[in-house]
């Protein structure tokens, strides 16, 4: 028995080793207590560790839909690593949808991982360092009554904050059915590049937007960038409908509520009348085009106005630059633009009127409209008959400015353009519309009520200064001349085309030209005057003064007739008479030369001005010709001397009074 009470020391251990432990357990065996606590601790701690964690599955399940009235799933195991930032694991977790959605499932995740602080939660916030979701599907939805199926519970409580959102093989979808939207689309996250803090997502996809098939791609900041309204949350995002594609590029503020856009947006695509579909706003048919501007959004009065701002690029074969604006919210959506071309390809214009910019030879078109033009060349008429569709001209408002200050024209002496389209409710008023031409100018005010099933239009055109030379570039002998056209043209019409329209035109049509010089040679080839024209081909042309000229039409039912028609020179005048059918295109005029002097081997007769607009005959009445040639030939076989009677021409034309106005 050892006299200290501390039993025998067994073998191998030293007494010192004895001791120090009797010390330790001195305080446990003077207090009882703290060897249960002990016990209780370990206890729970191998409870914990032990614990099987999907007890909590069925009480976490009916606390949700208790609080979002949607019913939460965990079909897999709940699992949490213990610490004081714990992990939290749960397999298989879906989240219902609304009552009205066919879809029963709105979100669901093969695996969903979350950190959590503990700290935070006794202050009653709920911070998550990070969020990994595995093969997560968000099914978002537009109900009957355009509430989202996003829209769920009771607002406030605690809200979490997210730091980091790992997402793979995601997928999201968009469904509005009212308005033809259905938008599927592969997310996932990518890794940090330069001074991202979070992986930014990728995201690639399609469907069809509001009817139109579309497909998307690009990359964009983490998520959870979306929380900070004040910050700017970067996209770079391709999308593409049909042959239009989109490039977005830039930041957006409070994206969830689209409030602010900062974006350089460009647009190409081979027909800008395919935009119509896709945002509501009517362009006429152009060529391939291609443009790049800022993109940016306004509200103001539960009104929507979205700007493209200094924009640049090409539509067709002609540059265009400028700023537009189209505002949403009103009766319908109203487009304003400001735009300048520096050159004007003039046939990208076709499609203002149902035609179609010309094809081969170098000029910029697409598959459609170069099929158009070959048709249109294979017409036998001129005009542009393609309807107008009411629904576009009914469906915006507008009021667009368009200066042109170069104009590539071959055919037609056009310098400049400044026109200025404005377009309420079905009504299109064109004023001014003003074309450069040949030195001068061209002025129009154009109206065109499209409010009723056909259009009714009215014109007034007027023409100052048009400068001769100019006009016949092609004429050799034109241009040499000296002087100016000017005119005036008021007509109304009805029909859906411009075809239609002219074919039905009311109203007058003058032109006139005042004082000028014109090659004589020209005057007397016109008028058959062989002995002049020799005289000036084997010598020298001369200049006739031009005295005047002038043309007075009357217009019914698209029917031109003559009042007036007058060439006038000190050698020859020239007085017609006739129609001109817009109805039929065709021309049936007869000008007949009265020359002011004696002139022999003349062979004058009427000039015949007919064929169609397409293709125009002018040529000497052979009838009249004939009979001068038979008279001569039946003198000539009794005397040939006698023959030159039936050639002299004794000059009995006089001075027109054709002048007025233009006679300047």
């Amino acid at each position: 028995m050892n006299p200290t009470g501390t039993g025998t020391p067994q073998a191998g251990q030293p007494a010192a080793a004895n001791a120090g432990r009797a010390a330790a357990l001195a305080p446990i065996a003077r207090h009882p207590w703290l060897t249960a606590l002990a016990v209780i601790v370990v206890g729970v701690i191998v409870l914990l560790w032990l614990w099987d964690w999907n007890w909590f599955k069925g009480p976490i399940e009916r606390q949700v839909q208790s609080r979002t009235g949607r019913e939460l799933q965990i079909g897999g195991d709940l699992d949490v690593d213990l610490g004081w930032v714990p992990t939290i694991r749960a397999d298989q977790v879906t989240f219902g949808n609304a009552a009205w959605s066919k879809q029963p499932t709105m979100a669901s995740a093969q695996r969903v991982e979350f950190d959590i602080e503990l700290r935070p939660l006794f202050r009653r916030n709920v911070r998550i360092p990070e969020l990994r979701l595995s093969q997560p599907v968000l099914n978002l939805e537009v109900g009957p009554q355009r509430i989202g199926n996003w829209k769920f519970g009771e607002p406030g409580g605690m809200q979490p904050q997210f730091r980091r959102v790992w997402i793979d093989d995601g997928k999201l979808a968009f469904l509005d059915a009212a308005r033809k939207t259905d938008i599927q689309v592969d997310v996932a996250s990518a890794q940090p590049k330069g001074d991202e803090t979070a992986p930014p997502i990728t995201a690639k996809g399609g469907g069809s937007w509001e009817g139109n098939r579309f497909t998307v791609n690009g990359r964009a900041q983490s998520p959870l960038a979306l929380r900070d309204r004040e910050s700017p949350y970067r996209i770079d995002a391709r999308a593409s409908a049909g042959a239009t594609h989109a490039h977005a590029r830039g930041t957006l503020l409070d994206p969830l509520r689209l409030r602010d856009f900062d974006l350089k947006l460009a647009l190409r695509g081979k027909n800008m009348e395919d935009l119509y579909p896709l945002i509501g706003v009517a362009t006429p048919a152009t060529g391939p085009y291609s443009l790049d501007g800022r993109f940016t959004r306004d509200l103001k009065n539960d009104r929507v106005t979205w700007h493209y701002d200094g924009f640049t690029g090409k539509v067709g074969d002609s540059d265009l630059a400028g700023s537009a604006s189209v505002e949403t919210g009103g009766k319908r959506p109203y487009l304003r633009a400001n735009l300048t071309s520096k050159r004007l390809d003039f046939d990208d214009l076709a499609g203002f009127v149902g035609g179609a910019p010309q094809a081969g030879g170098g000029e910029t078109t697409n598959p459609e409209l170069a099929a158009k033009a070959a048709r249109d060349k294979a017409r036998p008429r001129m005009l542009p008959d393609t309807p107008y569709e009411l629904h576009k001209l009914r469906a915006m408002d507008a009021d667009v400015r368009w200066k042109a200050h170069r104009i590539d024209s071959p055919k037609l002496p056009l310098d400049d353009m400044d026109a200025h389209l404005k377009l309420e409710d079905g009504l299109l008023r064109l004023e001014p519309l003003n074309f450069g031409v040949a030195g001068g100018d061209i002025r129009s005010i154009i109206r065109m009520d499209a409010r009723e099933a056909t259009i009714r239009t009215r014109a007034q055109i007027a023409a100052r200064g048009l400068n001769l030379p100019k006009l016949l570039p092609d004429v050799k002998l034109a241009q040499d001349a000296i002087g100016r056209i000017g005119g005036d043209i008021t007509v109304t019409g009805s029909g859906n085309s411009i075809a239609r329209m002219l074919a039905s035109a009311d109203g007058d049509i003058a032109v006139g030209m005042g004082r000028g010089q014109i090659s004589n040679l020209l005057m007397e080839l016109a008028g058959l005057d062989i002995a002049e024209a020799l005289k000036f081909l084997i010598g020298k042309d001369r200049k006739v003064p031009v005295r005047c000229a002038f043309g007075d039409f009357a217009v019914s039912n698209g029917i031109m007739t003559t009042r007036a028609l007058a060439f006038d020179t000190t050698d020859t005048i020239l007085i017609g008479d006739g129609t001109i059918s817009l109805r039929d295109e065709t021309l049936d005029l007869r000008l007949r030369p009265r020359p002011k002097d004696r002139s022999l081997f003349v062979l004058r007769s009427p000039l015949l001005v007919s064929g169609t607009f397409k293709d125009p005959s002018f040529r000497p009445d052979l009838k009249r010709v004939g009979l001068r040639g038979a008279i001569a030939l039946a003198l000539g076989s009794i005397a040939p001397p006698a023959a030159l009677l039936a050639t002299i021409e004794l000059g009995p034309g006089e001075d027109s009074n054709c002048g007025g106005r233009y006679a300047k």
